[in-house]
């Protein structure tokens, strides 16, 4: 397989759906073919703000937790966080927090993203908080004033936009998404939450398909 195909994982780390597709993902990787480049992509859920989440939000959200857990059983969810946490819809700050990580080196884009999904929806913390982020950056082995420093700088939220945009100039209109490109063709990937075998299925017939 030419090296010029990519495929592109699309998730925000305090989307639902993206704990939720933990698991069939992980499977995913491991049987994708080994040549072909898997690059993760920050989309941005919710901008920034300070503003209180509204009820008819949470409300909407705790539901949201619920069909998940419906539809993908095994997945857990801490419900306690929506007595304990005053909740903001910014999701913004997280993603800032993963990339942010990814400054002290390989892997940690991915180990940041799994402690903020552990400490929201297993531990009832609110990752829309700086001292949270740093704490999670410290707990994964991460230096905390750097990340502290690195959180803030314009150069990580330029980065930011910079891969919202990119990804939805591929077709990235929801999280988690799973796109496969090839130079300017971009094919975006059915998610199955039960049955990753299916998700590979449909790469691997894109890939005999669509050869270069």
């Amino acid at each position: 397989m030419n090296s010029t195909k990519t495929l592109y994982y699309v998730h925000d780390p305090m989307c639902s759906w993206c704990w939720a597709f933990r698991p069939a993902w992980s499977v995913v990787q491991a049987g994708l073919p080994i040549d072909l480049p898997v690059i993760r992509m920050l989309g941005g859920l919710a901008s920034d703000t300070e503003e209180p989440m509204p009820m008819h939000m949470r409300v909407h959200l705790q539901n949201t937790w619920r069909q998940i857990q419906r539809r993908v059983p095994g997945t857990q969810f801490n419900f306690a966080f929506w007595e304990r946490c005053q909740p903001r819809r910014s999701t913004y700050p997280a993603c800032r927090a993963v990339i942010a990580a990814r400054e002290q080196g390989a892997g940690t884009d991915d180990a940041m993203t799994l402690a903020i999904q552990q400490a929201y929806y297993l531990r009832a913390r609110n990752p829309s908080e700086k001292p949270i982020l740093v704490d999670l950056a410290g707990q994964i082995g991460l230096d905390k004033d750097r990340f502290s420093h690195c959180l803030d700088t314009p150069e990580i939220a330029v980065q930011l936009a910079k891969e919202i945009e990119f990804t939805r100039q591929i077709g990235a209109r929801a999280f988690p998404s799973l796109i496969l490109a090839d130079g300017d063709s971009y094919w975006p990937i059915v998610i199955d939450y039960n049955q990753p075998q299916a998700i590979l299925t449909i790469i691997n017939q894109l890939l005999d398909d669509y050869p270069t």
